[in-house]
């Protein structure tokens, strides 16, 4: 017997079977025109439909097809989007030689070496407030090649003084982690490991054969699923997997969700992705869990930027391409922050640290939004 779930504000999903896949209905956040457009067909997709058998995110083969299918396969609207992967990683625009970089940063930022050092520290000595939980767990969302597990290396070669890849990192067109893993921040040898956990997973896209439900995001979030689960579009998470956590407890769950998005490609992603996240974004929502965004790749759309990182705050281009990944998110860019990851160099630079680490402390934050909303008051100070 299979038993709903649910997903707070009195709606419910039951989790799909071998045949069965999931898809939601009903999103309830603002977004373009075209999407609404699309959602509204859903409403009056049967019960039979909404459970067939696909999964949650497919990119097919190139980039010309239709994003959103029309009212004949409107089952489809939310499970498929076209595919946002490119031979090609040159900047997808031609950059403007007028007045390409502002006269003061639109962030503020410091970029000294004390910066990195206190930063550094900060992120060391972070432990969660909750009792029952010594580090939090953030998981890493979004599409094949958008760099997640870059991300992860880049952050824990900061911590090892030296550049390293310690999360596998494959090409943009297919996604090199298959399986759910757990990436522990070290800190210096001979240091306790920092408070915070990576999570990365198979990236949204790829094709069939890498493609993630709804519902498997929604268990990995909710502390079910097992460290090292291979994801497949044929075997959807299910309380009978191997491994499979029925009583999760909040040391297992989520604590935030970091989507993640290439820069590079903000202006080529499908106009469906922005459905797919936004509807992501509602069911995270109602599980209490707090999101922020990483824009990648923002040395690749500006020059500038990727002669001097310092630069980043400055840019014109990088404003303007972190407003369009707010919409495509359907979150404020005060959630957002850009991102340069290492990729072909072998020395650390202190300017890519301090970015870096700006970063890792702006998700910390929403972290610890989620465990003040879920640590009981008044249980007095933590004892070690």
């Amino acid at each position: 017997m299979v038993f709903p779930i649910s997903f707070g504000g009195g709606s419910t999903v039951a989790p799909p079977t071998p045949s069965a896949r999931f898809t939601s209905a009903k999103p309830g956040v603002s977004m373009a025109a075209g999407a609404k457009d699309a959602l509204s067909t859903l409403t009056d997709v049967s019960s039979t439909e909404r459970m067939e058998n696909k999964p949650f995110f497919t990119f097919p083969a190139t980039l010309a097809k239709p994003v959103i299918s029309t009212a004949a396969g409107a089952k489809d609207a939310l499970s498929t989007v076209t595919d946002v992967s490119s031979t090609e990683i040159k900047p997808f625009f031609p950059f403007s030689a007028a007045q390409p970089t502002l006269e003061s940063q639109w962030r503020d930022m410091e970029w000294t070496e004390e910066q990195k050092m206190s930063l550094m520290k900060t992120i060391s000595s972070y432990r969660p407030i909750c009792h029952e939980v010594t580090r939090a767990r953030v998981l890493l969302l979004g599409p094949v090649g958008s760099g997640k597990s870059s991300f992860v290396s880049s952050v824990q070669s900061v911590f090892n003084g030296r550049v390293t890849n310690r999360a596998m990192v494959g090409s943009s067109l297919t996604s090199f982690t298959k399986k759910l893993q757990s990436f522990h921040i070290h800190c210096q040898k001979g240091e306790d490991p920092t408070g915070l956990v990576l999570c990365d997973i198979v990236g949204l896209g790829g094709g069939e054969m890498t493609g993630l439900t709804l519902y498997d995001i929604l268990s990995v979030i909710k502390g079910h699923v097992p460290e090292g689960h291979k994801f497949s579009p044929d075997q959807p998470v299910r309380s009978e997997t191997v491994g499979y956590v029925k009583k999760p407890s909040l040391k297992d769950k989520i604590h935030c969700v970091a989507f993640v998005v290439d820069a590079s490609k903000i202006l080529t992603y499908p106009k469906g992705l922005s459905t797919t996240f936004q509807q992501l974004r509602e069911h995270i929502s109602e599980l209490g869990v707090h999101q922020v965004a990483l824009l990648t790749h923002v040395d690749q759309i500006c020059p500038e930027t990727a002669k001097d990182v310092t630069k980043v705050y400055e840019s014109r281009i990088i404003r303007d391409v972190m407003s369009k990944a707010g919409a495509l998110l359907g979150m404020s860019t005060s959630y957002i922050v850009p991102v340069k990851n290492y990729s072909s160099e072998l020395d650390l630079d202190a300017s890519t640290d301090v970015l870096l680490l700006s970063a890792v402390d702006h998700i910390l934050q929403y972290a610890e939004l989620y465990f003040q909303d879920n640590t009981p008051q008044h249980t007095g100070p933590k004892k070690d």
